[in-house]
């Protein structure tokens, strides 16, 4: 380990492999004999941490988002099924030196795993049966109590394509009256008496020829801009209501006659 780790610090903490993937959380620490410091961790993984796979912690660091292990997930998903009843036996360590190609301690005449090779981490020696018992740390949370978990909705949101918008403009014909003011000419006859009675004339036919000229309508075309339109999006928000179904763990007492109490 980078430092040196109270065992009772490493309960419950998140496990991850050199990739960044989440293995689970601890729940025991198994201490060497040698330098009683925590040597193999076991990992709660499977549904609800039902399963504990033992993990070594050479090379092992914590930071603040759990303890960095050197194995990946598929090294320990593929690990021995080893109890984590308090204690390993010499057979049951060999496995797991094996199955992480670590090398194995050499092994004391009373059958207890001694300190490794010279050159090695002592840290990684491996224990008997009676060092196991001697050096393995449960958490309080383990020991005297349950933990009860329950699902939550965790609601986000994301954007979704819904449809397409199309600006076009097409042709109408349409019927339209304007009123115009025209003139025309008419003929009128203009007298005007003569009192001196000079102006005479011979009697006789004559006529006066006078062209007569009127206004008419006179349609033309012509186009001219009106308006312009462009589309554009504007975000608008509003609420809606998701729902779904979670499960929640309740705890059932049971007394000595056999009646239960729930409790949530």
């Amino acid at each position: 380990m980078a430092k040196t780790m109270q065992p009772q610090e490493l309960i419950d903490s998140a496990v991850v492999d050199p990739a960044g993937n989440k293995l689970g959380k601890v729940g025991n620490v198994y201490l060497a004999d040698a330098t009683h410091q925590p040597e193999w961790i076991t990992v709660k993984t499977g549904l609800f941490g039902t399963k504990e796979s033992f993990v070594p912690l050479s090379g092992a660091h914590t930071d603040k988002d759990g303890v960095h292990v050197q194995v990946d997930k598929d090294a320990v998903s593929d690990a021995p099924r080893i109890d984590a009843d308090g204690h390993l036996s010499p057979e049951e360590s060999t496995q797991l030196y094996q199955h992480y190609g670590l090398p194995v301690p050499r092994t004391s005449p009373d059958g207890r795993m001694g300190d490794r090779t010279q050159g090695r981490d002592p840290a990684m020696g491996g224990r008997g049966r009676a060092g196991m018992d001697a050096g393995t740390t449960r958490g309080k949370s383990d020991q005297d109590a349950m933990t009860r978990s329950e699902e939550r909705l965790n609601v986000g949101t994301e954007q979704v394509e819904t449809g397409h918008v199309r600006l076009r403009k097409y042709v109408v014909t349409e019927e339209q009256q304007v009123t115009v003011p025209v003139r025309h000419e008419e003929v009128r006859i203009e007298r005007e008496p003569i009192k001196d009675g000079r102006a005479g004339g011979d009697i006789g036919e004559a006529e006066q020829d006078v062209v007569l000229h009127s206004e008419k309508p006179v349609v033309r075309k012509e186009t001219v801009p009106v308006e312009r339109a462009r589309l554009r999006k504007e975000t608008v928000t509003d609420e809606q209501t998701v729902s779904g179904k979670v499960r929640k763990e309740q705890f059932e007492v049971t007394d000595d006659e056999g009646k239960k109490h729930r409790r949530s």
